[in-house]
């Protein structure tokens, strides 16, 4: 049966713009195509499980604008069905002289931006985390943690609840356009008609687009991020979350801690509490590598045969290097570790799964920091959804029905698009 629009990816941008449509358009119908067998198979359920405040980000910025509106939709998505999360504020440390002022830089864009946040003394920094070493933080009141697959899992009960579908094991492989309509082809489920289409592919959001017959903007590079997970014993050491001032010669925000949402039978937060430490930063070979051993040799010809990549890897290779080392020795991963907290050991930790970004590289070289929408004939594609993306998914896919809004002359909605 032909439906009013199709979604590809269930991930939970994917997810929340299905969702976001069925609200504004009572009646119509939509359709979520993932080629996985559940939903947030991918980034959204491999990431850190942080609902980001808006500290970092350009102010006026689709990051910023939609980060600060994300974090108001999703408290009160969780709070309304149930979901693990709590506002529990994070410390940015700055552990040497020369890092003050980028904390100066970042407290300024954070107050611009309207978060809830202020310096604090190296004496204030033990209070909130006993155990973290810095001369100087930013305490941001903001910042929460939130269990972002249980937020996909109930995003995909409404969407059926309300007469949509969510379709596993459908891996797109073209659109075809037809009778002023599309058509998506699929590995698995045949044929799916619609009559718009979103697509919000993540690692593959490219490829998807050159399938509608756009042309990308960016090529998707994929860096792995790996972790590590503090021991039972070693828990003690981190309350909640711990930062480093961003190295401003690399576009990631550098290894930190961060507590986890686990509940106990009762509903409240386990004790002693997971605590992720991580990530690094490096060049995946894989669009899916979560392991050093997982290549794809068309992903990696894709990568390495862009030239882009080359101009990223001469004005980084230092950073990169760094990377690279801490992938591979564990003693060097502590070593980045001990900057904001001196105490822990090599044997206060254990493996935990890694995650990949999907960072989208303008053909020029240049990172694609901010998010990236980009609208064709009866498509709308998500070119680039990185950090914050999960916090901000309910606004973001408020705006880009909005876009089809437009075309479907309907009243405009008051977002930031």
């Amino acid at each position: 049966m032909p439906t009013d629009l199709i979604v590809v990816g269930a991930g939970i941008v994917g997810l929340a713009t299905a969702r976001a449509f069925q609200e504004r358009f009572p009646g119509k119908t939509v359709a979520v195509l993932e080629k996985e067998d559940r939903v947030a198979a991918h980034q959204t359920g491999r990431n850190s499980g942080v609902i980001h405040s808006g500290m970092y980000y350009k102010p006026g910025s689709l990051k910023a604008v939609n980060c600060r509106r994300g974090i108001r939709l999703l408290e009160d998505f969780a709070t309304e069905h149930g979901v693990a999360w709590e506002r529990c504020g994070k410390v940015i440390v700055a552990t040497h002289e020369e890092e003050l002022p980028r904390l100066d830089n970042i407290f300024e864009r954070g107050r611009a931006n309207g978060v809830t946040c202020r310096m604090i003394s190296a004496e204030e920094l033990r209070e909130h985390e006993p155990h973290a070493a810095g001369i100087r933080a930013i305490h941001v009141a903001d910042t929460g943690i939130i269990d972002f697959k249980g937020v996909c899992r109930k995003l995909a009960e409404l969407i059926e609840e309300d007469g949509g579908r969510v379709v596993f094991g459908a891996k797109v492989t073209g659109v075809d356009r037809r009778s002023g309509g599309l058509v998506v082809r699929t590995e698995g489920k045949g044929e799916f008609e619609g009559a718009h289409l979103v697509n919000c592919a993540g690692l593959h959001s490219d490829r998807v687009t050159a399938m509608t017959g756009e042309r990308p903007t960016a090529k998707i590079v994929p860096f792995r991020g790996e972790y590590f997970e503090l021991k039972p014993s070693a828990r003690r050491l981190c309350r909640n979350l711990i930062y480093p001032v961003p190295d401003p010669a690399f576009p990631f925000l550098g290894v930190h801690f961060t507590r986890m949402t686990e509940r106990d039978e009762h509903g409240h937060p386990d004790f002693p509490h997971r605590v992720e430490c991580g990530p690094n930063a490096v060049l995946a070979f894989a669009r899916e590598g979560y392991a050093k051993t997982h290549v794809n040799l068309a992903d990696l010809a894709d990568a390495l045969g862009y030239p882009a990549f080359w101009k990223i890897a001469r004005r980084y290779w230092r950073t990169g290097v760094g990377e690279i080392h801490r992938s591979f020795s564990k003693a060097a991963f502590v070593k980045a570790l001990q900057r904001l907290m001196p105490e822990i050991a090599i044997d206060d930790l254990e493996e935990a799964p890694a995650g990949v970004r999907a960072q989208a590289l303008a053909p020029d070289g240049t990172l694609l920091d901010d998010f990236s929408i980009a609208e064709g004939d009866r498509v709308v594609n998500v070119v680039n959804a990185p950090s914050p993306a999960a916090t901000a998914s309910l606004a973001i896919g408020e705006a880009v029905v909005e876009r089809l809004a437009r075309r479907l002359d309907e009243r405009p909605a008051a977002v930031a698009v």
